[in-house]
């Protein structure tokens, strides 16, 4: 019996000892988008040299849309841990739904996201449909 509980105690102290080393590295949590800046960092960390002009932040912080002076629009997204972007071309897919904005790429594997842009979403959209263009 006592083996048991031995062992029970060092599984238990390995679990919390796994949760204290995640913790310290920050692992997890709730990642999200801060604000205009922390925005362009991703951007410039995704596609080198992207300096965006102009940003929309969705409200929740899970994404945004941001345009270089080249015209070039990125969406970002989350995507577990960390953040990934594409750069839009002609095959975007976008729908407008009053202040929400979805947008899928040619990328299935990237999937699409639906973006809380307020009353920005509209100039977005129309700026999408120009990639069409």
């Amino acid at each position: 019996m006592s083996a048991l509980l031995a062992k029970l105690g060092v599984s238990l102290l390995a679990i919390l000892a796994l949760a204290g080393i995640a913790r310290l590295l920050k692992l997890g949590g709730d990642l999200r988008i801060r604000d205009e800046d922390h925005a362009r960092d991703i951007a410039d960390d995704l596609v080198c040299g992207f300096e965006a002009v102009d940003v929309a932040l969705d409200r929740a912080g899970m994404g945004a849309l941001l345009r270089d002076a080249q015209g070039r629009q990125l969406l970002i997204r989350r995507h577990g841990a960390a953040f990934a972007g594409r750069l839009l071309d002609a095959n975007v897919d976008a729908r407008l739904d009053q202040d929400f904005l979805t947008i899928g790429t040619s990328d299935r594997h990237f999937g699409a996201i639906t973006l809380y842009l307020g009353e920005a979403a509209a100039s977005w959209a129309a700026g999408l449909r120009s990639l069409k263009a």
